[in-house]
């Protein structure tokens, strides 16, 4: 019997390879026999690199780069087995949690750390990069990315703009003469689960400033930098990426991607599932688990455990989400390929003690599941 894992993180609690390692523990406990691929898995944001460096066998490197506000800030970044893939999330380098509450300010918050990895990349050989672009602290349209890897930008009086999304509303004309040279020779794809264009009221101001520290005043300026942004770069690279779906996401580092990277931008669950070879691994699999901290009817809207069993559907593979806990609406993803949910919670608790003890409980649900497959097993003729 072949058992493929593939849990998203518990959110704030455990990663996913932690999950992926306690449910194993619980198979194995119940019958060594049975083959455990465990492949962790997250959906373009936070803890990306983690998962699809574990699953893959790659390697984590440590960089110090260029923090939001100009701080040197550890960040790293990960190469898969290949030794040609890099995986790099921007939040390492320009995530809101590397800003104080009191600190946020997109007019000044910067993509150069982002760049800086980037770089470390390049300097390493990677000939294809994945950028998971969740949680950023910044609206600069990707501008500090592209300084960092050498693009310059120009105001009406000719001077160097410097950094942040102060410079958008400033911008005239963007030299790319200097841009680093490898990038052509380079596959980009960014990891991109929103939509958002990149101005307008749907646009990165307008929905996201806020959230980083912008206050009405700051959002319309962003706004408006944007639009302004968005015209230089189709005067300057002729490229209208302005109304690419997903051009807004990062505080418009998605526009910056597709303009000056050639990135494609992809659903994050597509790209970690491409880049763990999901496909091929929970094809010939007898049982997928997968599951979440919590589980409720918004994971029937393209969240780990859907985008998995979908993809497992299609080679008629069971698919069981067990999940920290169910919550109104679970039972939506019975319609997108998933063939049983539980929690891994066995009792009322205080919500502190379940997730103190959402290990051990993992392990002991694991246990019970299989168990209960091994008996299933062992009675057919």
């Amino acid at each position: 019997m072949k058992i493929v894992i593939a849990p998203d993180s518990f959110k704030g609690n455990l990663s996913s390879v932690e999950v992926a390692n306690f449910i194993a523990a619980g198979i194995k406990k119940a019958d060594q026999g049975i083959q455990v691929v465990k492949i962790p898995i997250a959906d373009g944001g936070e803890g990306s690199t983690e998962a699809m460096v574990a699953a893959d066998g790659g390697q984590i490197f440590p960089a110090v780069v260029t923090g939001p506000l100009g701080e040197p800030v550890d960040a790293f970044w990960g190469l898969l087995s290949d030794r040609e893939t890099a995986v790099i999330e921007m939040a390492a380098a320009a995530g809101l949690h590397l800003v104080e509450e009191a600190s946020r300010n997109p007019m000044e918050t910067t993509t150069y750390g982002v760049g800086e990895l980037i770089l470390a990349a390049l300097n390493h050989g990677a000939k294809r990069v994945i950028i998971c672009i969740g949680g950023s602290s910044t609206n600069d349209g990707g501008c500090g990315m592209v300084q960092a890897l050498g693009g310059k930008f120009y105001g009406l009086d000719g001077y160097e703009l410097g950094r942040g999304g102060k410079i958008l509303a400033d911008i005239d004309r963007i030299d790319v003469t200097g841009l680093d040279s490898r990038i052509a020779d380079v596959e980009f794809i960014a990891a991109c689960d929103v939509k958002n264009p990149l101005f307008g009221p749907n646009g990165a101001a307008f929905v996201y400033a806020p959230q980083k520290g912008a206050d009405p005043e700051m959002v319309r300026q962003l706004d408006q930098g944007l639009e302004n942004y968005a015209k230089a770069v189709k005067r300057s690279l002729g490229i209208d990426a302005a109304q690419i779906p997903g051009s807004g996401a990062a505080g418009g580092l998605g526009a910056a991607l597709v303009a000056f990277l050639g990135a494609q931008l992809k659903p994050g669950i597509d790209v970690v599932m491409d880049a763990t070879n999901f496909v091929v691994k929970v094809k010939t699999a007898d049982l997928l688990i997968t599951g979440e901290g919590r589980t409720d009817g918004q994971t029937a809207f393209g969240k780990v455990p859907v985008g998995l069993a979908q993809a497992a559907a299609k080679f008629g593979v069971p698919v069981l989400c067990l999940s920290g806990g169910l919550a109104d609406g679970y039972e939506a993803i019975y319609d997108h390929g998933v063939t049983a949910a539980l929690s891994n919670v066995t009792d009322a608790m205080p919500l502190k003690d379940a997730i103190e003890n959402s290990g051990e409980m993992l392990t002991q649900a694991a246990f019970a599941i299989t168990r209960l497959l091994t008996a299933f097993k062992n009675r057919q003729p």
